[in-house]
């Protein structure tokens, strides 16, 4: 382990490579499906194969898709895209080489807005934004020395989100990947699941002293299956480049693998000699031209993005950032939110609701929100209840949310008359009780009279026992009041 005091004296510096397979039913050059799990080579045809003779034709929605991504990281989108050639050959790539973009990406330049674990906020610079297939995968079996190839991710359409080396700690890392995946989800253009390999970063890392105007030799990092292993691999690269550097070691530009066991990373092979991938303009693809009509259309149909629902989370409805934070965490958790705030003003009940009994109910049953069976609009009626003194929260939560949870058909008013839990707020009906309690306590009341001011929680313990749950708090509260105090 380094020495914090020899840590200080470097600057991390990372760049991040984001591929995001796009949720298209075809794929970027062909119509063969795109749908995950089915059996090897079943979602093949001659044209994701490469054979002689064949055309591809650019899948129109993956175009939108990418564009959509380039509208929510504030890039300049492209109007003449002209695909290219990248020759190099892997055994799951069949044709021999990948259709991508090269000189002109899609989406130039943008940037990714994001809130680091202080709070603080920071922006990191996009290069680009390009198209490109996927390549197939290659397996190897338990006990087999062949390569077994499955050419059914051949072909599928991925954008590749490139960052500028703008990022200064794992932290800050895993806040952009974070923000990556929240965005390609709300815009629907990815499912984000890095366990099926839908979304995958490759990590560029190097050191400098601080102060330094070069950057340092960068290493690329690969095969990290989560957020945290991104940031466990740029922390381990982070010491091992320093200490190589204190022990006057040269650092090998070279690509490296991640071992998630044991935390630590591997040479896979050198990038000394960049590879020479001799791109050229593909000469089966006409030039896509992104129309004025087409690009508005695309952000017309754009929907709200994570930052401007926190934005109106936290300026519109007053909640706090946290409240925001994680209201704005999943999409539909947002949207139902906001649902439901156009049909109560109390948005901060609002706010609790789904960040208590909500998320406990769904976590506890691992459920989709899209699966919870309380509408918004009884969702709110409940919160009217609360607000209008007929049931206190206590109640609401522990007997009438479980019922409603069973009956969704059933109104929450409905649930609390059956259930004789309507709350009791005419002062006639709780003093004699309140009378009662401090008739039943009246050393307690000597104590209170002399200081002994915590006691009113008793007190109203007592109040709210003799009235079953039923009687109003802030009645209650006011009637022991008035009465402790004369």
């Amino acid at each position: 382990m380094l020495s914090a005091e020899i840590k200080d004296k470097y600057e991390l510096v990372v760049g991040l490579e984001v591929h995001a397979q796009l949720l298209t039913q075809s794929k970027m050059y062909t119509s063969d499906s795109t749908e995950y799990g089915n059996l090897p080579n079943t979602h093949i045809s001659v044209i994701t194969l490469g054979h002689p003779g064949t055309l591809p034709k650019v899948n129109r929605k993956a175009v939108e898709f990418a564009i959509k991504m380039g509208i929510a990281c504030n890039s300049t989108i492209t109007r003449n895209n002209i695909f290219a050639r990248k020759n190099y050959f892997y055994p799951d790539l069949p044709k021999g080489y990948q259709i991508t973009q090269d000189k002109d990406p899609i989406c130039v330049g943008g940037e990714v807005p994001v809130t680091l674990p202080d709070g603080s906020k920071k922006s990191i610079a996009l290069t680009r934004i390009h198209m490109e297939e996927d390549a197939g995968k290659s397996m190897h079996l338990a006990g087999e020395v062949d390569t077994l190839v499955d050419f059914n991710r051949a072909g599928v359409p991925l954008i590749e989100i490139v960052s500028e080396p703008d990022i200064r700690s794992s932290e800050e890392a895993y806040a952009y990947l974070v923000e990556i995946k929240k965005l390609v989800r709300y815009l629907d253009i990815c499912d984000g699941n890095m366990e099926e390999g839908s979304l995958r970063c490759d990590a560029n890392i190097s050191v400098r002293l601080h102060g330094a105007p070069e950057y340092g030799k960068k290493v690329e990092v690969k095969n990290m299956n989560s957020f945290r292993n991104v940031a466990r691999a740029i922390e381990h690269e982070f010491e091992r480049q320093i200490a190589l550097v204190e022990q006057g070691i040269e650092i090998i530009s070279e690509t490296r693998t991640f071992d998630a066991t044991t935390g630590s990373t591997s040479g896979m092979r050198t990038k000394e000699d960049l590879n020479d991938y001799r791109y050229f303009p593909e000469p089966d693809l006409s030039p896509v031209i992104v129309s004025e009509e087409w690009l508005e259309s695309v952000r017309a149909a754009m929907p709200s993005l994570p930052r401007e629902l926190h934005h109106k989370f936290v300026h519109e409805f007053g909640l706090p950032e946290y409240d925001a934070g994680v209201l704005t965490d999943s999409k539909e958790i947002a949207l139902y939110f906001e649902t439901l705030c156009g049909l109560t003003s109390n948005y901060k009940a609002a706010s609790n609701w789904m960040m208590g009994p909500v998320k406990s109910y769904l976590n506890e049953l691992t459920l989709h929100i899209s699966d919870f069976p309380i509408s918004a609009t009884a969702l709110a009626s409940l919160i009217a209840l609360i607000d209008d003194g007929k049931v206190n929260f206590s109640v609401a939560s522990q007997k009438i949310y479980p019922v409603m949870l069973e009956n969704p058909d059933k109104s929450p008013l409905q649930i609390a008359q059956e259930l004789n839990l309507i709350q009791e707020s005419d002062e006639g009906s709780i003093k004699p009780l309140v009378e009662s309690v401090l008739a039943d306590n009246p050393a307690k009341v000597a104590e209170y009279k002399s200081g002994k001011k915590g006691l009113m929680g008793m007190f109203m313990g007592q109040v709210m026992k003799k009235s079953q749950g039923k009687a109003d708090p802030k009645v209650a509260t006011k009637l022991l009041t008035e009465l402790l105090e004369n």
